[in-house]
């Protein structure tokens, strides 16, 4: 058998001939090969057909025992059977193409066996790739790198199609195997990269593609002529090529996103080959019209067009979620990670979000996924000298992406963004709204968006003021004045209180099944009667005498304003009524009666709560225990009179601890020798610093802040680090002095054209 510590390909065997004499071969060679049939893969049924589901299982029986099988193998004849048998190649090849993908429209397996099937089918398959990719398996069996990338890519083991393939269908909960695995093919292979190279184009050839067939892509340098054909558009188009389109465009934009979400290093290859910018162009030329197509043409199986309307959505994620993959691993991590071109990076990701202003729709979605102020913050903190005029321009160019497709910008981002108001297209509000499916992995997979339109979305989706309603409830009963007030109300409240869908939808017959079984002239439903304040409210004064809200009469001699009339202050001061009311009070307590004398007929129960309990011990209740015992001071003394901290001199507690100082200076004097008239200044000014030292550590002292040194070196010398991070922070806290936000309010006046630029 084979020597250990080398490599497959180097390895001889010997085994017995045809005519019964052994022969040397080398390990990898055809006719070690097994001779086993593997038997091409096919779709699981959807219409639950109990003689397909059972063919299905046989069939999905044989590619799970012949893999397992497979995988059995030694290390050698695995790879014989890997690399000459052609029926395991095309099995595998089959199951890349037909199996079930995330986004698929066919409904999932009704049968728990059929689901079990496939999951055992899969998990199969992704073994058999995951052992190709690897070279290596142990000190004993392993090929030579150089000779393994060879085999693979001559024997097309692997692909770049292929690769795209494995992101797609393994990608969820296998990212880091998938990675490894990866990233050791176009390790071991570099020719790997120069094909992802030329299949960068391939790439964009398709989003020219789907430009051409939306009759947004036209090539021809002459005008057409009256009686030529026109090309189809996304609305003249027939249903089910739109329909074709958008799996198309879903399929393309899950795959890239996910191969470069997997691996990143391909990042760079796509980047450099101006990818970036033919999406950005294709996302703002062609989702508007996309969504326009799939929002207001007529579905007969509105089903079907709720599925489009969330594969177009979760493709709109995708391509802004593809841009910032490119951006992140291309310019924003090697600024993070520090070197020497950081200066170069920054000015590169800068000029990508300049060449983003035209794209307005497409920087308004993607500003709300991935604040592009956030990104500038961090350019900021990684290069205080970058320019802030150009960061400035380029904030408010986002901004204006906003305001020009009407769009108001959600407040507190925070990742992951959600929804947002309408856009412009009318159905931008819905494009992010993604929700993850419960449960485990299925056939259909986790990627799949399940969030669905509202059928309105060119408002924002909020209230709207009393004005407004009784504006845009004129404007319709203008054209629709046999409608009743409640059936228009409840139709702008479905359709975001958008005039012109309500109207449009109305004559078009093309209501919600919610808003067809209502009554048409159903009035406005009246407003409850808001309560009397003097009913609802609460006061000290309810139900007195003086409650005028509720007493019809109230005795007017006993209400007067200032003195009373006939009154006298001196009299009303000698008056001492109301002491001889207390008096009579208190002399109650002052006489103690031991015994009370029952009169014949009275019980005394009203007395025996103060009779004398047998039961009690009173021992102690003369004597104050432990208040003057030895081990402590006497509770009966009285604490030493001491003048409060709010009566003393000036009321400064500073005074107690200069005076201890002073009469630690003192004591320091009487000590000195008197027969030495004048002290050592030095030693004065030591014991002066000690005691203030001392003093700052009690009150917690702290030295003066750094000054703040905004004004720098002239000009034309430049400027070091500290002085313009001061400057900056200076400028950001304008507001909060004596200015009360003023270059805020300005800039905003002037960007609103209130003041002449």
């Amino acid at each position: 058998m084979a020597c250990a510590q080398v490599p497959l390909d180097e390895q001889q065997v010997t085994e017995p001939g045809s005519l019964g004499k052994e022969q040397t071969l080398p390990a990898l060679h055809p006719a070690r090969k097994e001779e086993r049939c593997f038997v091409p893969y096919k779709s699981p049924p959807q219409d639950g057909d109990p003689a397909e589901a059972e063919e299905f299982m046989e069939h999905a029986k044989f590619i799970t025992e012949d893999l397992d099988w497979l995988l059995a193998l030694p290390h050698d004849k695995f790879w014989c059977q890997v690399v000459f048998d052609e029926s395991l190649q095309r099995c595998l090849d089959s199951y890349l193409h037909h199996a079930p993908r995330s986004l698929d429209l066919a409904p999932l397996p009704s049968s728990p066996a059929v689901v079990e099937m496939q999951r055992s089918v899969h998990r199969a398959v992704f073994l058999t790739f995951l052992r190709m990719a690897t070279h290596k398996e142990s000190k004993e069996n392993f090929l030579t790198p150089a000779v393994f990338g060879e085999i693979i890519y001559e024997n097309f083991l692997f692909d770049i199609p292929k690769i795209l393939d494995l992101c797609v269908l393994f990608g969820k909960g296998n990212g880091q195997l998938l990675h490894k695995m990866i990233e050791n093919i176009f390790t071991q292979q570099p020719s790997y990269y120069s094909d992802l190279i030329e299949t960068v184009p391939t790439v964009v050839q398709v989003f020219d593609t789907i430009l051409e067939k939306c009759g947004l892509l036209c090539e021809a340098a002459e005008p057409l002529k009256l009686n030529a054909h026109k090309q189809p558009t996304a609305m003249t188009m027939s249903q089910q090529d739109l329909v074709d389109l958008v799996l198309y465009l879903c399929d393309s934009t899950t795959t890239i996103h996910a191969f470069l979400d997997i691996f990143p290093t391909a990042c760079s290859s796509f980047h450099a080959d101006g990818f970036l910018a033919r999406l950005t162009s294709f996302y703002e030329a062609a989702v508007p019209d996309l969504e326009r197509a799939v929002r207001k043409r007529s579905f007969e199986d509105k089903g079907l067009q709720e599925d489009l309307w969330k594969r177009l959505s979760h493709s709109c994620r995708q391509i802004v979620e593809t841009a910032h993959l490119l951006l992140h691993h291309s310019c924003l991590q090697p600024i993070l990670e520090g070197g020497e071109n950081m200066q170069t990076f920054a000015e590169e990701l800068l000029q990508h979000f300049t060449s983003f202003l035209p794209e307005k729709r497409f920087l308004s979605d993607y500003d709300e996924q991935f604040p592009i102020a956030d990104d500038i913050s961090l350019l900021q903190q990684a290069l205080p000298a970058i320019d802030e005029t150009r960061t400035s321009y380029l904030l408010q160019g986002v901004q204006s992406a906003w305001d020009g497709v009407g769009r108001r910008r959600p407040h507190g981002q925070t990742r992951p963004r959600g929804t947002a108001g309408g856009a412009g297209g009318g159905a931008s509000s819905s494009s992010f709204k993604l929700q993850e499916p419960e449960g485990g992995e299925s056939l259909k997979g986790a990627e799949a968006p399940t969030a669905v339109p509202q059928t309105g979305g060119d408002s924002a989706g909020c209230m709207v003021s009393e004005a407004e309603l009784e504006s845009l409830l004129s404007v319709i009963r203008e054209l629709l004045p046999e409608l009743g007030e409640g059936f228009l109300l409840r139709c702008l409240q479905q359709y975001d209180y958008s005039s012109e869908l309500v109207i449009n939808n109305l004559l078009e017959g093309r209501l919600t099944p919610a808003l067809e079984q209502m009554d048409r002239a159903m009035p406005r439903p009246v407003k409850e009667k808001v309560p009397d304040v003097l009913d609802v409210r609460s006061n000290v004064f309810d139900d007195d005498e003086f409650d005028v809200f509720r007493r019809e009469q109230v005795d007017m001699s006993r209400v007067w304003k200032g003195r009373r009339k006939g009154e006298n202050a001196r009299e009303m001061l000698n008056d001492k009524q109301h002491i001889a009311q207390q008096k009579a009070r208190y002399q109650a307590y002052e006489t103690v009666v031991d015994e009370v004398v029952l009169q014949p007929g009275e019980t005394g129960e009203a007395y025996a709560v103060d009779a004398y309990d047998d039961e009690y011990d009173d021992t102690y209740d003369m004597s104050q225990v432990g208040a003057n015992d030895l081990d402590g001071d006497s509770l009966l003394s009285r604490r030493p009179f001491t003048i409060p901290q709010i009566l003393r001199k000036g009321n400064k507690p500073e005074l107690e601890e200069e005076g201890e100082d002073e009469e630690e200076e003192e004591t320091l004097q009487n000590n000195v020798n008197r027969d030495q008239f004048v002290q050592d200044p030095a030693l004065l000014r030591e014991r002066a610093e000690a005691r203030r030292a001392a003093m700052h550590q009690r009150k917690g002292f702290r030295p003066e802040p750094r000054p703040s040194g905004v004004v720098g070196q002239p000009k034309g010398q430049g400027q070091n680090k500290e002085t313009l991070l001061d400057r900056r922070k200076k400028e950001a806290q304008k507001g909060r002095g004596a200015n009360h936000n003023r270059r805020n309010m300005a800039d905003r006046k002037r960007n609103k054209g209130m003041i002449p630029s």
